[in-house]
Order: structure tokens, then sequence, then C-alpha cells
């Protein structure tokens, strides 16, 4: 059954990554919660599972014009740099705080997520000017 329940966390979050949703968050959660792997493994895991992702995504969302060339460069220097050093930083810090950090990041992001609003009520494409 664990084998069944991986399975189907994978697929689930392979389709939120598809739609760039942030499936990896949903990975650390399932990792951590109900595989009760440590923050830091899931977090190594989860850092494998991005790669392929990541590469299968990319050419569509290119062919449909959702890659702003202009802030591909500084993006990924600035999250190299800032990535290295963040792994480099959570090796030190005890499993606990991780994941006190990772649980305050995501309610963060649902928080913001709930209140926010387009000022026009309508959904922008990336895209479009």
């Amino acid at each position: 059954m664990s084998w069944f329940l991986a399975f189907l966390a994978g697929t689930a979050t392979g389709v939120l990554s598809a739609f760039g949703i942030g499936g990896g968050s949903l990975l650390l959660i399932y990792l951590t919660a109900f595989a009760e792997l440590s923050q830091q493994a899931a977090q190594g895991i989860n850092l494998l599972y991005f790669l392929p992702a990541a590469a299968a995504a990319l050419p569509s969302h290119r062919k449909n014009g959702l890659l702003d060339k202009t802030v591909i460069p500084p993006a990924v220097l600035t999250g190299l740099v800032t990535a290295a050093t963040a792994a480099w930083l959570s090796n030190g810090l005890d499993t606990a705080v991780l994941r006190k950090l990772f649980g305050v990041f995501l309610l963060y992001i649902g928080v913001t997520q709930l209140i926010k609003k387009d000022e026009s009520g309508t959904e922008k494409h990336p895209a479009s000017p």
C-alpha cells in the first residue's frame, strides 16, 4: 500500500508541478507527514524530483510564450546562489526548526493567495502587456 500511496503522491504533485502550482511543496508535505522522512531527506528527494518535472514542463511553457527571457538569467543566478547558501545553512539547523520554518512559509503563501486580488478583477496572462 505504501508504494501505491507514493505513486499517487508522485502523480498528483507531478501534475501540479506541470501547471506551475508548486507540486514540490506538496511532495515535501507528503514525504514528511505521511512517509515520515526527515525534513532534510525530504528536501533532497524534492530536489531530485524537481529536475525532471521542470525539464518536462519547460518545453510547453516555452512553446506557449510563458518565459520572459529578460528575467531568466538574474533569476537563475540568484536562485543558484541562494539555494546553495540555504542548503548549507539548513544542514546546521535542527529538523524541528526546519519543519516550523517550512510550516510558516506555507501559511504565508496560503494566506497571501487567499487575500490576493487582481485590481482589474480578471486573471492576467503572464505574457500579456
